[in-house]
């Protein structure tokens, strides 16, 4: 008989590494099936709206492909050569691995590796923990949120703005430098319904006409790096024409004098010729931004991902100080709420087990790591082994073909926890299944909003799978690493953590489902002042403050060249923008997100194709000095020339020659505090004539 009855809904967050962190309705159809996932309606932020690849979620829990056994490779390392073993003996195995590198070389030897194919603070963070009682090497969280973050900080001092959900009560929302219908749908559905009630504009500014671009009543196109210029011509527009609020500045910036002094000779023509836009283009979104009081900027990380992103973000984030829109309700900037939530994460993190002598390896530099680089070793001993968990370095970091060097050597051990056989899952030594978040309890923030949330968990774990938790914590009793932690349930810590950061408990939380950590208006708009000592936000940044490579740095907002440009050898820029259907490398396994993304194209004008002699579907190498690939062109007028995009992250695997745009990807540190610099890229690109499909 056929059981027509409804089923049980469950609460939940979006585990994944999006702004948004949206509120979700989960369908449980028994212990170990989910259906249908849903954007819970009446979270305020989520509204109901989540992006499709979540919304196909059960695709991705439930697929065939998932790892569901602990293995050991019994092959050349790459070769899929495995061998099924116990979790008792996978686990010995790696601690006794451990141990071993541990005796020869010392605690700093071992490199626990991670980042946020997880977003719940226990799941992803608790790593940290075995890393800090055991005293191996550190990890710089640089891959993503540094090269903005610094940007952002260096004029508010804090990372926090406007509640997002003021977007619907704007007059002028302008996307910067995010494409938000692929990657924070959510921001879209504030920023519409500004539309819808308000009659408010949408601008959007970035490289390409992407599908947010295709919503905009205004697409500012700019070369790649250039966001720097074009704030600062709208400055010069707005001082210009009597659109800066003077009283405001007094009251609540400091250096806009020498800021105006500086923006003289900025203007709209000077800018067009570095941003690729006209200067009526200038023109006219200066004199929008500047007589719309209620003009809404949200700031993306995309666009602060170039050598001059600090630089690029601090100017942007300048235009709301200038005309004073953060006064209003629907004005002002924001970038992340980050800074509102008052964690204490010692228990999740063993914060009471640092020693500050231990030291510190920047992860978007694994490939210069693991091949031996003394920039980044210094007088300590090689990285021989890796514990890895929530990410995939052999296709996401940047120089790949260094970081599939080091992964081959015979002498590291290499142990991945992982939902899938990635890319780097095929270089390990063991591999261990790893739970999906329906079948783990887990702890959110948002960052795009101003929620915490639970999730707890919804169904049993799947085959042999196990959380990050579990694994860890049995991983610490093999390795002879004590702290309390390591002896709780993962709701034992959530509850702890909650309540010493001054939250609701988890009972509490669970039946809430979530709960709204929005700061007042004024300190959310910085009306009791800004978050720098002098309590002003300051056009004048202090670099130093931000991060110990800050030579050089404009002292005032400007076009940095800082980039790696486009030259006779090199012409044009590369952009690795994010796929509609992917997240990073997330959902690259789902078949109905395969579907859709079809292949790994690079789009590039059809001035530009014309040019090098290649057209529409053909096979084209492109390249620099760090090697090259070859990819299929798409012929694309949505970008200026001299501007090449490249929809990421595609797996190697899916490349024609198996491996990965970011092969292309320099690991130079940008200044001042370092970071992954995805779309500043020079590139060649040339036919390939005896390629083929």
């Amino acid at each position: 008989m056929t059981n027509t009855a409804a089923p049980e809904i469950r609460a939940s967050a979006c585990p994944h590494d999006c702004p948004s962190t949206c509120a979700l309705e989960i369908e449980r159809l028994n212990s170990r099936q989910i259906g249908r996932v849903r954007g819970a309606e009446n979270n305020s932020y989520t509204a109901g709206v989540i992006c499709a690849k979540v919304a196909r979620y059960a695709e991705r829990t439930h697929h065939p492909d998932r790892l569901m056994h602990p293995m050991r490779r019994i092959g050349e390392k790459g070769s899929g050569a495995w061998q099924q073993i116990s979790w008792d003996d996978a686990l010995d195995e790696v601690a006794e691995a451990f141990l071993k590198r541990e005796a020869q070389y010392g605690s700093e030897t071992i490199w626990p590796y991670y980042y946020a194919g997880t977003m719940g603070l226990v799941q992803r963070d608790g790593i940290n923990r075995l890393r800090h009682v055991k005293k191996y090497s550190e990890q710089k969280l640089t891959i993503c949120t540094t090269l903005a973050r610094g940007g952002w900080m260096a004029g508010t001092g804090s990372l926090h703005g406007p509640d997002p959900r003021e977007m619907a009560k704007s007059d002028l929302v302008v996307i910067w430098g995010t494409n938000a219908v692929h990657t924070q749908v959510n921001v879209m559905t504030h920023a519409t319904r500004a539309r819808k009630d308000r009659s408010a504009k949408i601008v959007v500014i970035d490289t390409y006409r992407n599908a947010t671009a295709q919503t905009a009543d205004l697409h500012l196109c700019v070369n790649p790096g250039t966001d720097g210029a074009l704030a600062c011509a709208v400055m010069h527009v707005l001082f210009k024409e009597g659109m800066a609020d003077r009283a405001y500045m007094e009251k609540f910036t400091k250096g806009w004098k020498e800021l105006e002094a500086h923006l003289q000779d900025k203007t709209p023509d000077w800018a067009a010729a570095i941003t690729g836009l006209t200067p009526e283009e200038i023109y006219a979104f200066a004199r929008l931004y500047g007589q719309t009081k209620k003009s809404f900027l949200r700031l993306g990380y995309g666009f602060a991902r170039s050598q001059n992103g600090p630089v690029n973000m601090h100017a942007a984030s300048c235009l709301a100080a200038v005309t004073g829109s953060w006064q209003y309700e629907g004005g002002g900037a924001m970038h992340n709420n980050g800074g509102i939530y008052h964690w204490d994460k010692t228990l999740i993190e063993g914060l009471d087990a640092i020693d500050p002598a231990i030291r510190t390896l920047d992860m978007s530099r694994i490939g210069p790591v693991l091949t031996g680089d003394k920039t980044d070793l210094g007088d300590g001993p090689p990285v021989t082994g890796l514990l890895i968990q929530n990410t995939n370095p052999m296709d996401v970091a940047p120089e790949l073909g260094k970081v599939h060097a080091g992964f081959a050597r015979d002498d590291l051990f290499v142990c991945v926890h992982e939902q899938f056989m990635t890319e780097t899952a095929k270089m390990a030594d063991i591999l261990l299944p790893a739970t999906t978040f329906v079948e783990h309890d887990d702890l959110y923030q948002a960052g795009g909003q101003s929620h915490i949330m639970m999730g707890p968990k919804i169904i049993d774990p799947l085959g042999e799978c196990r959380s990050n938790h579990g694994v860890i914590s049995g991983l610490a009793k093999r390795l002879g690493a004590e702290h309390r932690g390591f002896d709780m349930t993962a709701m034992e810590m959530i509850d702890e953590t909650l309540k010493v950061s001054g939250w609701p408990d988890a009972e509490t939380l669970t039946e809430k489902k979530w709960h709204d950590c929005m700061i007042d208006f004024d300190s959310a708009h910085y009306l009791n002042g800004f978050a720098h000592s002098d309590r002003k936000f300051h056009f004048t940044p202090d670099w130093s403050k931000i991060g110990a490579d800050y030579e050089g740095m404009p002292a005032l907002p400007d076009h940095w060249e800082a980039i790696f440009v486009a030259d006779a050898e090199h012409p044009f820029r590369m952009v690795t923008a994010p796929a509609r259907n992917f997240l990073n490398t997330s959902f690259t396994a789902t078949p109905t997100s395969l579907k859709r993304e079809k292949r790994p194209t690079v789009k590039i004008h059809s001035q530009d194709a014309a040019a090098i002699g290649t057209e529409d579907g053909a096979i084209v190498r492109i390249g620099n000095r760090l090697g090259s690939l070859l990819i299929h062109a798409e012929i694309f007028d949505g970008l200026n020339p001299g501007t090449v995009i490249v929809e990421s992250v595609w797996p190697g695997k899916f490349f024609i020659e198996k491996v990965g745009i970011n092969l292309l990807v320099s690991a130079k540190a940008p200044k001042p505090n370092g970071g992954a610099a995805f779309h500043d890229t020079a590139v060649w690109i040339r036919p390939e004539a005896d390629a083929s499909d």
